[in-house]
């Protein structure tokens, strides 16, 4: 693979003259923001997109029936289409305060970090490709994403993918956090809800009765207790439980929702068998009624470390001095993946108390991360990152 020394050497001069957009850059993000977005609820905040992207005078920029914001930025050849994606919702409901507040060196607010800049950086990127003056030959697909949390299930990417007449040739995945992260490989994964529910006619005399709390603790206690191998690599994370109203009532409901990862997607597979026998066990004998849903599946798969795609991000990240953070993903990523789209995930700036209320993110290193997306673009357009 040829080295991408022209594009490197370019870098720092585009991060000086982005910080010249600095005004228009925090003005996206912090209107974004404060627009609340949670998933399947995200059509305001794909209005304001779509008028940045008119504001912007760039073609094609509509909504799909699922609600996708697309704009087209064209190449002067227009022969390849390079899709960058960042997902317009997030956990917060529209009932919460999403005033974002600004300080020097920092905005705060919720959402603010995942995914209000990686819009906001869809929102700015006609304005900076205009201000840098760069002339790319491929088309510029700007998507901003819906129904991809939760059980969004990255929905509104795969349907563009699916149904778009546009051959995409490579993909980009924009997360407002974290500087340095790099994922172009997913792992398997079942996102799953387990609700255990009292019924309306249970006996609460009967021997054992103590409510769905106790009961979903019994079956993740029988959970933990699955042997998971080393090779390939397999955890269990449980996410939030949720169950009861007050403290001297039992509980008659209670949800527990959890994702099993792992390298192999058998093993996902296997681990989810052998819950869903662990529910059905403990249902038998305690009289409550379990329901496993699932929410979402992940297959393995993904570029390889060697892959010019995945070698020009870190040769990028490296000459910006950015440690880069290599993990797998279960994000938009996948539905890249399944059409065997070569495509990677990145971060733009530095964040704390992510998915609270006091989510934050720094200011000054978001010109780094909006240079290294840049940069990407850069070498995409140009083929380095192609297979040969």
């Amino acid at each position: 693979m040829p080295v991408i020394t022209e594009v490197l050497s370019r870098l720092s001069d585009y991060e000086l003259k982005l910080n010249e957009l600095s005004e228009m850059i925090l003005a996206n993000i912090v209107m974004l923001g404060e627009i609340p977005s949670p998933t399947f609820n995200e059509e305001a905040r794909v209005r304001f997109l779509i008028e940045r992207f008119s504001d912007s005078r760039i073609l094609n920029c509509s909504t799909d029936e699922k609600g996708n914001a697309l704009g087209i930025i064209p190449g002067e050849r227009g022969d390849r289409n390079i899709l960058i994606v960042a997902h317009t919702d997030n956990i917060f409901d529209e009932k919460i305060d999403h005033t974002i507040c600004v300080q020097p060196q920092y905005l705060s607010g919720p959402g603010i970090g995942d995914n209000a800049l990686g819009v906001a950086a869809l929102a700015s990127l006609p304005s900076i490709i205009e201000h840098l003056d760069l002339k790319l030959q491929s088309n510029i697909v700007l998507m901003g994403s819906s129904r991809s949390l939760g059980r969004g299930d990255i929905e509104g990417l795969r349907f563009f993918l699916e149904n778009s007449k546009l051959p995409i040739s490579a993909g980009i995945c924009v997360e407002g956090v974290k500087l340095g992260r790099l994922s172009y490989s997913s792992i398997g994964m079942i996102r799953c809800e387990l609700t255990c529910e009292v019924p309306e006619l249970y006996d609460w005399t009967r021997f054992g009765a103590v409510g769905s709390i106790i009961t979903i603790n019994e079956v993740i206690n029988r959970i933990l207790e699955i042997p998971l191998p080393k090779r390939p690599r397999c955890n269990i994370a449980f996410g939030s439980i949720e169950g009861g109203k007050s403290f001297n009532a039992l509980a008659s409901k209670a949800i527990l929702r959890f994702e099993i990862r792992s390298e192999s997607g058998e093993m996902v597979s296997k681990v989810y068998k052998q819950i869903t026998n662990i529910a059905s066990e403990v249902s038998s004998h305690t009289g409550e009624e379990i329901s496993l849903d699932v929410l979402a599946r992940r297959h393995p798969g993904g570029i390889d470390f060697a892959h010019p795609l995945a070698s020009a991000a870190r040769q990028i990240m490296t000459h910006m001095n950015i440690k880069p953070r290599i993990s797998p993903s279960t994000s938009e990523l996948a539905a890249f993946i399944a059409k065997n789209i070569p495509a990677l995930t990145i971060g733009l700036t530095t964040g704390d108390n992510m998915n609270t209320l006091e989510e934050s993110i720094e200011i000054s290193p978001i010109y780094t991360g909006l240079t290294q997306l840049i940069g990407l673009i850069q070498t995409i357009d140009q083929g380095y990152s192609d297979e040969t």
